[in-house]
């Protein structure tokens, strides 16, 4: 069949989970929670597609099962449990552990096995599984954003399934003989370029959809472990269970040397950016942050109006994230912030209360600043710096103003601003075209790499006086 959505030549990653979620979004493909943007998609059709695992071969002959702890695959933990499977979910974001080990009650009813699927039940009536545990898993179903007829995968951009996978490996848990099962919608179905699938990417055996079982017979190898050079010191700190791998892996004498700081900074990021949205909500036992794949449907209003009382309280500024002046790094956030509430760290424009943060190490004297404006309202600054990096546009140094729906990027030079420029012509986030051009202050040559900063306007005073967005003021200050 041939693929509904037609992916360009040279596409990236970045590019192709834009197009699908775009394509899911204007065609109404999809059910709660909306938009799809940043989520595997819960595509309409999606217990259809569950039910077809019970067809394969592979899944009745299996024991174990483990199952991604999405809302588009919960019929596909339905059918597990329903066939008396033993079925083990990942703790959403590895947050808490590896795996949760559904155990429903005695003699359970259809009805209870549907609770014990969704995410209420996930937390109810399941047993840790830790690293030691002698565990084979026969069949794994993952998410995807997109898929090919190949076998080649690409999920939300943070890379759980991969780690997940790669720790099953290490821990001896999955082999070559394991069966590796994606749902997804048919549009979801694209053709993905071997070009864009690395060493610790997971491919997959079969594909689901509402109306097809495909079979890949991809030839690639899956991961046999966790590659630590893809990962950083920030990241093993936000997943104990990665620090705890290691460190056996440590003591049996393999090499488990990390990546420089910035290069695999973008998975962390992302992985502390969702909590935007529920920063406001009251504090929860940290064994029950695990639900966080279930949880990021957060209504846009409320998430809003609590964004707003956010930025009426003035934050503590606590740290911050450089670059380390090489090309390709992924750079410094400038303003980061942390909100009285004790919520999770959040990017701060400087119109949203925030005081810039700068400091000149390892940024160079002068730098050459690129303007980025028309950001969408709800992008994360993360899956920014994602799209530079897969653009190769990463910058020294980027301040966010996502309220204004710009950010300005900073380069060591005119010629590294002139590349990045070329890269990001006609990039488009969350179905928003950005615009990319030097910024007002530097139209003229560069700017010191500690911005010259005037006093501005208070936010009344601004909304009669000035336009909502000017290019030109790149580093401003509120008044005090």
């Amino acid at each position: 069949m041939e693929p509904v959505i037609k992916i360009n030549p040279g596409a990236t990653k970045c590019d192709i989970r834009q197009k699908v979620w775009d394509y899911i979004e204007d065609k109404n493909l999809a059910n709660f929670p909306r938009p799809v943007h940043n989520r595997i998609p819960n595509f309409k059709g999606a217990n259809q597609a569950c039910d077809r695992l019970t067809v394969l071969q592979e899944f009745k002959s299996s024991q174990t099962v483990k199952v991604n702890p999405d809302r588009p695959q919960q019929q596909a933990r339905f059918v597990t449990l329903e066939a008396q499977k033993t079925l083990l979910v990942p703790t959403p974001r590895l947050r808490t552990g590896l795996f949760n080990k559904i155990t429903p009650p005695p003699g359970a009813t259809k009805e209870q096995l549907r609770i014990c699927s969704s995410s209420q039940g996930v937390k109810d009536f399941s047993v840790p599984i830790g690293l030691d545990a002698k565990v084979k898993v026969d069949l794994v179903v993952v998410g995807s954003v997109a898929v090919s007829e190949k076998g080649f995968r690409i999920g939300k951009g943070e890379g759980y399934a991969d780690m997940e996978y790669g720790m099953m490996a290490a821990m001896g848990a999955v082999s070559e003989s394991t069966v590796v099962v994606t749902i997804v919608h048919d549009c979801q179905v694209v053709d993905i370029p071997e070009t864009l699938i690395e060493k610790h990417d997971l491919t997959v055996d079969y594909i689901l959809t509402p109306t097809r079982v495909i079979k890949t017979d991809c030839q690639l190898p899956k991961p046999q472990g966790i590659i630590w050079t893809k990962l950083d010191t920030e990241k093993l700190e936000k997943i104990p269970i990665l620090k705890k791998l290691r460190a056996l892996e440590e003591q049996a004498g393999k090499d488990v040397t990390l990546g420089a700081a910035p290069a695999p900074a973008e998975p962390g990021l992302q992985t502390g950016q969702p909590r935007r949205q529920t920063k406001q909500r009251p504090r929860q036992n940290t064994q029950q942050g695990g639900e966080g794949e279930y949880k990021r449907d957060t209504k846009p209003e409320k998430r809003a109006a609590s964004d707003q009382k956010t930025r009426q309280r003035p934050p503590r500024v606590r740290k911050e994230s450089r670059g380390d002046g090489k090309g390709g790094s992924e750079g410094e956030i400038v303003e980061k912030a942390k909100g009285k509430s004790g919520g999770s760290m959040k990017e701060k424009g400087v119109e949203e209360g925030g005081n810039e943060v700068t400091s000149q190490r390892k940024i160079p004297v002068t730098v050459t600043t690129v303007y980025l404006g028309g950001i969408p309202a709800g992008l994360r600054v993360s899956e920014l710096k994602t799209a530079l990096r897969e653009r190769e546009a990463a910058p020294l140094r980027l301040t966010w103003q996502g309220a204004q729906h710009r950010a300005f990027l900073d380069y060591s030079d005119p010629q590294a601003a002139d590349q990045a420029l070329k890269a990001l012509q006609g990039l488009s986030l969350n179905g928003h075209d950005l615009q990319a051009e030097l910024a007002k202050s530097q139209r003229g040559g560069k700017r010191t790499g500690v911005s010259n900063r005037r006093p501005r306007p208070s936010t009344a005073q601004k909304s009669k006086t000035a336009p909502p967005e000017t290019k030109g003021d790149t580093h401003e200050k509120n008044e005090q």
